[in-house]
């Protein structure tokens, strides 16, 4: 017969209670009387399993040694037929075989010694039926949330073709969303992760950040040896730094907050409280929810919301504020123009002390160029020049294009005299200030050098 498990609805549990003995039964019986329970008796385990064939049982509480059936063996048929039943065995004497039959066949939840303390059996009776019920739970909310999933790919396959990579992305989350809660299903920090990926959906692909800054942080946490509890902070306010953006209009989300109008420029200074405030209400998220609300406080105290200055911005927001940056302004949420990895991190060196963490500025770039294959700004013998400091000989670190994304010089271009004219003109004429990425020929060829050296 197959077991039938209760509804999540509210209900009285039924407890069974199997003994030879009635005056047991009997004091049993009174302990229980007037506790939020069903209470049915045997008086041995042939009558026990017809009461459990006849209707559902969520626990069952036997004698250990009882004629025909001991309570071991009893216990053991109900974990192998009804597994969902919660199981204590109830034993006056010391018999170490019997319990171990008991935990090893019945996988019993806990064993009370008879005689009972009546404050003791009633807690562990308590405490067994919330966790039973607790575990119910649980495993109504995985199906519920796999039905849910389930008509969202539905959903998906009808929306119109212009959509097919936006519902492909969907569909992925989705799938992601079914591993987490299969693998940690109480876990915040993947929660927290999924959800970020949902709320980027709001995004074009070109504008989403989530991802990116989460490894970031996930790099330099490891790369620093910082302890479980602040990664994981870290971690989760990465996740949704932004979800206070998501009652924003889409113009706003993709716009430049440095282009944005007075009225919306307030509403962008509010998004950091705006995030917190939907946080602080997860008692585990509080400290990550606190991280999130100063990460846009800047070193020299202009920022927001509260002008935090130095090292009074916590250790994580000032990192936090490093990576979103460094994302940010690579996808054109900050300035107009989208920089290259490079071209961000010239633009956090240039603001040390200002806007950065002076003292975590030089380690961030480190971090980034562990992290990210693009960058080369952390190579001792590339140089950052203007157009005006380019001179002929030297080579391009990294490919150079313009403020419009046209690519003007591939890297590893050797430059000569009418190369560094035309740049300085075209950038005169296009009104623009670009960054050179190069590498000096005496530098180039020490580097070989010392590589063959190091090779022999």
């Amino acid at each position: 017969m197959e077991e039938q498990l209760p509804t999540p609805l509210t209900y009285k549990p039924t407890v069974l209670l199997v003994d030879d003995e009635e005056s047991i039964l009997n004091s049993l019986r009174r302990l229980l009387r007037g506790q939020p329970y069903n209470v049915l008796l045997a008086t041995s385990g042939a009558q026990a399993l017809e009461i459990l064939a006849q209707q559902p049982i969520d626990l069952v509480m036997s004698d250990a040694r009882m004629p025909n059936m001991d309570g071991a063996t009893l216990l053991a048929y109900v974990h192998l037929h009804y597994p969902h039943t919660t199981r204590i065995m109830l034993t006056g004497y010391a018999d170490p075989s019997a319990i171990i039959k008991a935990i090893n066949e019945g996988q019993i939840h806990r064993y009370i010694s008879k005689p009972w303390h009546d404050e003791e059996l009633l807690l562990t009776l308590r405490q067994s039926l919330a966790y039973q019920h607790s575990e119910r739970e649980r495993v109504r909310l995985v199906q519920e949330t796999r039905d849910q999933n389930e008509q969202l790919k539905q959903l998906n396959a009808t929306l119109e073709k212009h959509v097919a990579s936006r519902t492909a992305e969907l569909q992925q989350t989705a799938d992601m969303l079914d591993l987490a809660y299969e693998e940690l299903k109480h876990s915040y920090v993947t929660g927290t992760e999924v959800f970020s990926l949902l709320a980027n959906l709001r995004l074009p692909p070109a504008k989403q950040t989530n991802r990116q800054i989460i490894e970031l942080v996930r790099v330099y946490c490891k790369r620093h040896g910082l302890d479980e509890g602040s990664s994981r902070d870290l971690t989760m306010a990465a996740a949704l730094y932004n979800i206070g953006k998501l009652s924003w209009t889409d113009s706003m989300m993709t716009a430049p907050a440095d282009l944005l109008h007075h009225n919306d420029r307030e509403r962008y200074r509010g998004y950091p409280k705006q995030s917190e405030s939907l946080l602080m209400t997860l008692d585990p998220m509080k400290d990550a929810a606190r991280l999130i609300l100063h990460h846009q406080e800047r070193w020299d105290g202009n920022g927001f919301p509260d002008r935090l200055k130095g090292e009074a911005i916590p250790f994580g927001s000032r990192l936090l504020k490093l990576a979103v940056d460094f994302i940010e302004l690579q996808r054109g949420l900050i300035l107009e123009r989208q920089m290259n990895s490079d071209e961000a991190l010239v633009y956090i060196r240039s603001y040390a002390g200002r806007l950065y963490d002076p003292e975590m500025v030089e380690d961030f770039i480190q971090v980034c160029a562990a992290y990210l294959s693009d960058v080369s700004l952390a190579d001792p013998l590339v140089k950052v020049l203007t157009t005006r400091e380019v001179a002929a000989g030297m080579i391009l670190a990294r490919n150079l294009n313009a403020d419009n994304g046209m690519l003007l010089l591939n890297a590893g271009k050797v430059l000569n005299g009418a190369l560094v004219e035309k740049l300085i003109a075209f950038e005169a004429m296009e009104g623009a200030k670009y960054s050179i990425f190069v590498k000096e020929p005496e530098a180039l060829s020490d580097a070989i050098l010392e590589a063959g050296e190091v090779s022999r």
